[in-house]
């Protein structure tokens, strides 16, 4: 089995990288492009740049499944002050991504998508587990995560888009927040796990969080999210 992993030096796809590298049957390939390859054996390490078509085609072809970690993404701060930074060269990686996978014979393809794109509910909704079915596409988005959210509906509308011509089978997960090894930790760019532990350790005075303290945030270790990939992975798609 061949497989792909983009955005392999990040957060989430490094934790993947190292945890398949561990299986046999499998030839690995790692996408990086600002942030240098670090080494694991039985890794295959590719430089790209994944907005550019000719890079896309080039790493994506042969490949079984494609893991689609790769994005631009940074902390709270940039979802504020800078929102346009998550939005245009995400969508345009994914989409030639996406069209890559189709164009290559790409068996299976795994996106992953995020719990900002969820509206905002009232406390008995949040005291259930979120479904997929609680997205409703008429309702706007939390103002904050206008951008980043509808992006990531968009893209799951290309993976639908794709998936209904037949050829490759299309994953999409919509983690929350993610934290665990090689997470971000500055307060510039971190996620809100990572800034709340780099608060505690710095401050000496009372923790300033956010909010007025009746907020509630979903956490997610990264090692449950890989292992929802191999599920994702070892399913039969010919069934």
């Amino acid at each position: 089995m061949r497989v792909l992993v983009c955005g392999a030096t990040g957060f989430i796809g490094r934790n993947i990288v190292e945890s398949l590298s561990k299986l046999e049957g499998i030839h690995l390939s790692a996408v990086y492009n600002k942030r240098p390859p670090f080494f694991f054996e039985n890794v295959d390490f590719l430089k790209a740049d994944l907005t550019v078509p000719e890079d896309v085609d080039r790493v994506v072809g042969s490949h079984d499944i494609v893991i689609q970690a790769a994005a631009n993404t940074t902390g709270v701060k940039d979802v504020i002050e800078r929102p346009y930074v998550h939005v245009t060269d995400n969508a345009v990686m994914n989409s030639l991504i996406l069209k890559s996978c189709y164009d290559n014979h790409v068996k299976k393809i795994i996106f992953f998508s995020c719990t900002v794109m969820y509206q905002t509910k009232s406390q008995p909704f949040l005291d259930n587990p979120v479904v997929e079915s609680d997205f409703n596409e008429s309702d706007e988005i939390y103002p904050g995560y206008f951008g980043v959210g509808w992006t990531k509906v968009y893209i799951e509308k290309m993976c639908e888009f794709y998936s209904r011509l037949g050829r490759t089978k299309h994953y999409v997960i919509r983690h929350s927040n993610i934290y665990g090894p090689y997470d971000k930790f500055d307060l510039e760019n971190s996620h809100v796990f990572g800034a709340t532990v780099n608060k505690v350790h710095s401050q000496d005075s009372d923790i300033v969080i956010w909010g007025d303290g009746s907020e509630e945030r979903d956490l997610l270790y990264v090692s449950d999210l890989v292992d929802s990939v191999k599920k994702m992975m070892e399913i039969n798609d010919d069934i």
